[in-house]
């Protein structure tokens, strides 16, 4: 009678262990299914990405970039990586700025570029490290380490700002006993 019962008792402690090793493993799959769930829900990564709109006067704004990640905060925003960016104003030639880095308003197409900016127009190119467009202030603004070259001159300053309409353009330098420089390459 002993044997019998030492013997239930052994049987009842497997069973234990048993169903107790498999209740984790259980536990932990589900677990694991949850996270890959909830990581699925809340990624917010786009691939191959293109914005394209219109004003009312007929000008076309269009922004491509590699990838970019949604803002949790602020659904209107986007980080871009990679960023190209085509301004098509109407009877003129187009803009063509590249970036490392972008930040983009979905709601009112404001872009910000960073990092390697490269600004094309005609035979005209700005390099700098930050541009901020602007729809409603209808603007370019770029700034530091700012470089213009065209033809025949290279222009080094601290801000350059372009009125997209009137193409009126502005260049100047932080601090006011530095100067803008300009150098002929000739």
């Amino acid at each position: 009678m002993l044997k019998k019962i030492i013997v239930l008792i052994v049987l009842i402690i497997i069973i234990a262990l048993f169903y107790s090793n498999y209740s984790n493993k259980k536990k932990n799959n589900e677990t694991k299914i949850n996270d890959i769930e909830e990581n699925s829900y809340n990624s917010n990564m786009l691939e191959h990405i293109e914005y394209a709109s219109k004003d009312s006067s007929g000008n076309e704004y269009i922004v491509n970039a590699s990838s970019g990640e949604i803002d949790f905060k602020n659904n209107d925003i986007i980080f871009l990586k990679n960023v190209k960016s085509i301004i098509k104003i109407k009877n003129s030639d187009k803009i063509i700025i590249t970036s490392d880095y972008g930040k983009y308003n979905t709601y009112n197409y404001d872009t910000i570029f960073s990092k390697n900016v490269k600004v094309t127009y005609i035979e005209n190119q700005i390099t700098g490290e930050y541009l901020d467009f602007s729809l409603k202030r209808n603007s370019i603004i770029i700034s530091r380490n700012v470089i213009y070259t065209n033809l025949e001159n290279v222009l080094k300053a601290d801000v350059i700002e372009v009125d997209i309409e009137t193409k009126d353009t502005e260049i100047y330098m932080y601090e006011k006993n530095k100067k803008v420089n300009i150098k002929n390459k000739n």
